[in-house]
């Protein structure tokens, strides 16, 4: 019999359960969802040579301060939340890695061969070959699998469900075939190194790291290749707020030039002072050549998204503080100055070739009239399109939910809780 037949009605299961999703996810949902996994997975890998198998969990994130500096090799506070990807896994005599999640065409990669493919760009296939290739890359041992995913990380909503899925596939490989030799940021990076070597998306490492590492994390990417990372554990709860993020409905497609000018535009200005990045770049030096600057880039936008940088750096020392000495009221004042910065100096609320079109900006401006100075609202992650945080006190969280429900539709709305626990074997 299979060492997952059975294992959602033990002790042992139910502990798991309330180390992972304590008192903010039903237990009796979670075991539910767990069990359904388990038995598509039975199902599938009936009469295969398996060897051993497992459960696992990888959370999504959510930034809390740091809008756009991480490409810049600046600080970043993020956080893993209560919605994750889970998966049941088995392992296989073959070299074959399958992937099945609901939704999404099955992912069956041979990873006898970890060479990159120039047509598997873009896909998860990239991603496995990728990771498998980074495994190998350190002497460690990789080989077949079977996985079922099931996820309730909202795709599309900035909490990076694709981080998730890296994230997990290196938390896989580690437990099955390494004994867990790989710490939560080692996986992160190497989820990375997939995504930018083997994915084709030259992405930072925030998302995976707070995916990997579990509660809030402040991460310091002046050494992007090897980033500072702390854990902070927070529980915004207890303070008597419900974080949020509601999603506006906004389009994604072509806005991947709005994106991309962020980082050119910042590092246009760190190359005045003969730099790469703006990290290497102080605030003093850039106001009191701002004149010159000015003139020799030729685009305000760009000096004020470099202005944006310079301050929002300082701002993340200031939240991590505030949220090690349990002063929330601090924090939420630098995260209203965060969502500002970003709606007047990096101007990511909105695409510039669609003016007319701004969900963001109407949902800040419904917040603002909502919470007065009661909670705190910002962008989410990219922006011009897509989501925003918000701090709701928990005693306005329904009046909150419902008013935002009129304007983004049912759903649009979701709590979020912090994670303690990093990507992990559930058992």
């Amino acid at each position: 019999m299979n060492q997952l037949a059975g294992i959602t009605q033990t002790d042992t299961f139910t502990e798991r359960l309330e180390q992972l999703y304590g008192t903010f996810s039903p237990l009796e949902y979670q075991k539910q969802r767990y069990q359904a996994l388990i038995e598509t997975h039975l199902s599938y890998i009936e009469g295969e040579q398996v060897i051993q198998s497992g459960l696992f969990s990888t959370s999504g994130r959510t930034e809390l301060g740091g809008n756009h500096t991480d490409h810049n090799h600046g600080k970043v506070i993020a956080g893993s939340i209560n919605l994750d990807t889970i998966a049941a896994v088995s392992t296989v005599s073959t070299s074959l890695v399958k992937l099945i999640s609901p939704g999404f065409p099955d992912v069956v990669v041979d990873i006898s061969s970890v060479e990159y493919r120039k047509e598997e760009e873009g896909t998860t296939d990239s991603l496995v070959r990728g990771i498998a290739d980074a495994f190998l890359k350190r002497n460690l041992r990789i080989g077949g699998l079977v996985i079922h995913t099931s996820t309730n990380v909202l795709k599309g909503s900035g909490l990076s469900s694709s981080a998730a899925i890296e994230v997990l596939i290196g938390t896989i490989f580690n437990s099955m075939y390494n004994e867990e030799v790989l710490d939560p940021v080692e996986l992160a990076i190497i989820g990375q190194y997939a995504e930018n070597n083997y994915f084709g998306k030259p992405s930072g490492l925030m998302d995976q790291i707070a995916c990997a590492v579990g509660n809030v994390v402040s991460i310091d990417f002046k050494e992007a290749s090897k980033p500072s990372v702390s854990s902070i554990p927070v529980d915004f709860t207890s303070h008597g707020y419900q974080l949020m993020i509601v999603d506006t409905k906004g389009d994604h497609a072509s806005l991947t030039g709005d994106y991309a000018s962020i980082p050119a535009e910042m590092k246009s200005v760190a190359r005045y002072f003969g730099k790469e990045v703006l990290r290497e770049v102080s605030l003093e030096s850039f106001l009191q050549k701002l004149p010159v600057i000015r003139e020799k880039i030729g685009s305000d936008r760009a000096v004020l998204r470099a202005f944006h940088f310079l301050k929002e750096n300082e701002r993340v020392e200031t939240m991590e503080k505030a949220l090690r000495n349990d002063d929330i009221a601090l924090y939420l004042e630098m995260v209203r100055e965060s969502g500002l910065s970003s709606f007047n100096y990096l101007q990511n609320i909105y695409s510039p070739d669609n003016p007319a079109v701004q969900p963001i900006a109407v949902a800040l401006a419904v917040c603002d009239h909502l919470l007065k100075k009661e909670g705190a609202a910002r962008v989410h992650g990219g922006g011009f399109a897509g989501t925003i945080q918000v701090y709701v006190p928990v005693a306005m969280k329904e009046t909150f939910t419902m008013e935002m429900e009129k304007l983004f539709g049912k759903g649009s709305v979701t709590e979020l809780t912090i994670r303690a626990l990093s990507t992990c074997r559930v058992i």
